[in-house]
């Protein structure tokens, strides 16, 4: 029952929270989260897994060249996400193996990380806080030509990222890339734009730090390189080897997981020559399974490590656990 104490005693509680709430300023909303940077071991390597963002691609027609644009919104959808956006990451590495710190693959570059305002192209803007010296690094070895996996290669100013590092490169990549008559004759009509790309980034000071490697043989001692052609004519993997461990570094086999290793007779249309790629998705992934090899995927979520399994006609990642300790 409502008396004049109690109706008294609650006009004075409310009054006091009030005053109370007014006398605390709201916290600003920092909008941004901390350094994308993770470290694990093979053998006697480090690795260290630097994310450099992600891009935001509308899902149309054509993203899946084989397939309705509908089917592949509705994976999105049964995954929890955006059914009109493909969101990929980017994850260059860093192994150390004791005797040369290397580079695989470079982001996108500190001009793409003004271009999309922090969206993406932020690997340079990691490495202090992962403890990593630009100028230390004595080799980058390219996957393929893709501007994801080359443009780091260059600061915004257009000097060499890493300025003391030989750049490493699949010579089936390179002259493909290089080639009028090849470029020309691709089906895929991006070619001819990734083409100009590669001219543009692959020239000056990172021409004359540049050597091709062959498949089947080590890149850098215990770095070994294995073609995995489709998605580009001279796409290759990367196979890190110490003490009895192994890594498969898998470049672009796939691209995000959760679509493309699930399922892999999709073609995506970055894909130069999609019918060969398709037949390596299947030619990697049921190695993964057989060997049960722990594999680095640079457009997987973020730390990108995991293994592969079987499900129905393709295949699932299962990540690793994060773990703050090597």
């Amino acid at each position: 029952m409502l008396t004049r104490r109690t109706a008294l005693t609650a006009a004075i509680s409310l009054a006091a929270g009030a005053s109370m709430g007014a006398a605390r300023a709201a916290a600003p909303l920092v909008r941004t989260g901390a350094p994308g940077f993770y470290r694990y071991s093979v053998g006697g390597f480090e690795v260290t897994v630097v994310n450099d963002g992600v891009s935001r691609m509308p899902i149309g027609d054509g993203f899946v060249s084989n397939v309705p644009t509908a089917d592949v919104k509705a994976a999105l959808s049964a995954l929890f996400m955006d059914p009109n956006i493909y969101a990929g990451p980017y994850n260059p590495i860093f192994v150390n193996t004791g005797s040369k710190l290397v580079l695989i693959d470079t982001g996108t570059g500190e001009g793409a990380f003004r271009a999309s305002n922090g969206l993406n192209g932020r690997m340079q803007s990691t490495l202090s806080a992962a403890g990593i010296d630009p100028a230390a690094v004595d080799a980058v070895i390219i996957s393929h030509y893709h501007g994801d996996h080359i443009n780091g290669l260059l600061r915004a100013d257009g000097s060499p990222a890493f300025p003391n590092a030989e750049v490493l490169v699949p010579a089936r990549e390179h002259q493909f890339w290089f080639d009028d008559g090849e470029v020309g004759r691709a089906k895929n009509p991006r070619v001819a734009d990734g083409a100009k790309n590669v001219r543009r980034v692959i020239a000056g000071a990172i021409l004359k730090r540049l050597r091709t490697y062959e498949w089947d043989a080590d890149v850098v001692p215990g770095i070994r390189a294995v073609g995995t052609p489709g998605h580009t004519p001279g796409h290759t993997s990367l196979v890190l080897s110490s003490e009895g461990k192994q890594i498969f570094v898998q470049g672009d086999v796939t691209h995000a997981p959760f679509l493309f290793a699930r399922h892999p007779d999709w073609h995506f249309m970055l894909d130069v020559d999609a019918v060969a790629a398709q037949a390596t998705r299947h030619k990697i992934y049921d190695m993964l399974v057989a060997e049960r090899m722990l594999v680095q995927g640079f457009h997987y979520p973020f730390p990108a490590l995991g293994h592969v399994e079987r499900e129905g006609d393709g295949y699932r990642e299962v990540l690793v656990p994060w773990n703050t300790t090597l």
